[in-house]
């Protein structure tokens, strides 16, 4: 096969790995950048070139800029703030919610500036009486529009503008996108206040997690009879989980709660268990047990919690170790002292055989526990914990340095406006970083943990393939079919492609992998037909931003199942605005940036 089949091949296979997300996506960068090796398309040298790039250390190190801002607590001080302004007024509390997430999202990035809010949002909307549904999508929304606004908004564009020096055109400055981004914006929260706003479902208001989780006709109370078996043996002696497979979550004996009792806690007379099961097993336990169902037995949360025990919603998050794993595998219950009763997925709610269900990122799980049982998952970053964090302990006293170390690289990265001379965006990050290590804003062992290797892997990779498509010829002639086939429509028409291609490509791809395979291609077919590269390479920039028309999104798979949201509402009111913000930028980006 010739280079260029072979190239083509390989970005088929990944599409397809990208596509049925069998693998993680930085493990399918690293097979990409093998296959390239072992069939001698690069190098070893050009393979890893990535590696190498400025962008892996920006990246690595605006990780840890933004980690300084959530370890003090900003981001606390500006819910309680939307709060006091809006009150319960839906409209002004939306309008400042997508405000607030634009630009927070412009400096700090659309997912962790989703990831940020989401607790904080969904304590407003409790606050408010407003269902988390009316709120959630617009903060997803909003981050992801103003995540185009500058070239630190987004990975994607801080990837491209990497990218694009190899094609002879210079990177980004630090608000070259900023204009039509701000516009795109205003034009896509416009919609999403007097329209979308309408569109959006009212899931989730007032209902105790217990009804949310629609788990009455799953949890019983049970008498246990004077003759019974199984008085005088520990939980543990009972088998009551393996043999009945009933899970046991609270005793109430003599008027007084023993919420999620210990396996050593001892079953006696006319104790009433609180368990959970599927109701042909809660049926049969009068015969087999000694065992009574209570009939006026009514369930909310109250009779789940106690004392020190409370109930939860956290949410797996995407580099989690317990993605990929199962409730046993990882001895959830052992290691951490936390009862899972329910997993909600995407809307599909798991209550039965819990154990054996393999966990993915954005899984809501309902836990029962102690909450220094479920603090050392949060600070790890394995699980988002779904409720306000006003009371949470910040770093409050280092929060002046955190803001200083962030406004230093912004100052220092427009340098080249204010002094004349240009210090490298790598070097202004790392200045900022140091800031943060010495003021002991940021402490040396968390720094790695604040880092998405993930993320910088896949860049990487994905920059090694572009090489190879460039080496290969692979972008000319894709160019070459493009202006065969097309070019008779007019460069509006091709560039419109482009940004409807790259669209495609984010929902089965991340959108930086997306926005690297498609860049090569459209700078060769703009050069091919005479017209300005920038053009084509600022509107596959915005292009691969701007995925809203399903939840594939991360922004929109952080939001997805705490909003109660289905699948068609994204489609219905994502696929208007993708369609607006399409028509937007096909009229201003070749304003800014002529053919």
């Amino acid at each position: 096969m010739t280079p260029v089949i072979i190239t083509l091949v390989l970005l088929t296979l990944a599409i397809i790995l990208f596509a049925t997300e069998k693998l993680p996506v930085d493990v399918i960068g690293i097979i990409l950048v093998i296959a390239l090796v072992l069939t001698q398309v690069l190098t070893v040298q050009e393979a890893v070139a990535g590696f190498g790039n400025d962008v892996v250390i920006t990246i690595g190190g605006l990780f840890l800029l933004v980690g300084g801002l959530i370890r003090t607590g900003i981001v606390d001080v500006i819910g309680r703030r939307m709060h006091r302004l809006a009150g319960d007024n839906i409209f002004v509390l939306t309008a400042l919610i997508m405000t607030t997430a634009a630009i927070s999202a412009s400096v700090l990035k659309n997912t962790t500036t989703t990831a940020m809010f989401l607790p904080v949002i969904i304590g407003l909307a409790a606050k408010a009486k407003i269902a988390p549904s009316k709120l959630l999508m617009p903060l997803a929304f909003g981050a992801i529009l103003g995540g185009s606004c500058t070239l630190i908004g987004t990975s994607t564009n801080l990837a491209v503008s990497g990218a694009i020096v190899r094609y002879g055109q210079a990177p980004f400055s630090m608000f070259e996108l900023t204009t039509v981004g701000v516009i795109t914006f205003a034009v896509g929260m416009g919609y999403m206040l007097f329209f979308g706003r309408l569109m959006l479902p009212n899931r989730g208001a007032g209902e105790s997690l217990t009804e949310q989780y629609e788990m009455r006709e799953y949890v019983s109370e049970l008498l246990v009879l004077p003759d019974s078996p199984l008085v005088g043996k520990t939980l543990d002696e009972a088998n009551i989980g393996t043999e009945l497979e009933l899970n046991v979550l609270g005793i109430i004996r003599m008027g007084e709660r023993i919420i999620s009792p210990p396996p050593t806690e001892r079953i006696q007379r006319r104790d009433s268990l609180i368990v959970e099961g599927k109701i042909n097993d809660i049926l049969r336990v009068k015969e087999a047990v000694g065992l009574e169902i209570k009939p006026d037995f009514m369930l909310n949360d109250v009779v789940l919690e106690g004392g020190n025990v409370e109930l939860f919603e956290v949410m797996v998050m995407r580099d989690s170790r317990l993605v990929g794993q199962t409730l046993k595998t990882l001895r959830f219950r052992q290691n951490y002292d936390l009862t899972v009763l329910a997993i909600n997925r995407h809307g599909d709610t798991f209550i039965n055989k819990l154990s054996d269900v393999m966990l993915i990122f954005g899984d809501v799980l309902l836990v029962q526990g102690k909450r220094h049982g479920i603090e050392p998952l949060v600070a790890d970053r394995e699980v988002l914990l779904l409720e306000d964090l006003s009371t949470a302990n910040f770093r409050i006293e280092k929060r002046k340095w955190a803001v200083a170390a962030f406004l230093l690289f912004l100052s220092l990265s427009l340098s080249k406006i204010v002094i004349g001379f240009d210090i490298p965006l790598a070097v202004c990050v790392l200045i900022g970083v140091m800031l943060l290590l010495a003021t002991k804003t940021i402490r040396y062992a968390e720094m790695y943990p604040l880092i998405d290797f993930r993320l910088l892997v896949l860049i990487a990779c994905m920059m090694s393939f572009g090489v190879a498509m460039e080496k290969t010829g692979t972008d000319v002639f894709l160019a070459g079919l493009i202006q065969h086939y097309f070019g008779a429509f007019g460069p509006s028409a091709i560039l419109a492609g482009f940004f409807l291609l790259t669209v495609i490509m984010t929902q089965p791809m991340s959108n930086q992998a997306a926005a690297l395979v498609v860049l090569p291609v459209a700078v060769k077919a703009a050069v091919g037909l005479g017209l300005n590269p920038r053009t084509f390479i600022v509107a596959v920039t915005y292009a691969a931003s701007f995925s809203f028309i399903t939840p594939l999104e991360p922004a929109c798979v952080l939001v997805y199942t705490p909003g109660r949201y289905r699948f068609m509402d994204f489609v219905k009111i994502g696929t208007i605005l993708t369609i607006i913000v399409f028509t937007v930028s096909m009229l201003l980006v070749p304003l800014f940036w002529p053919f």
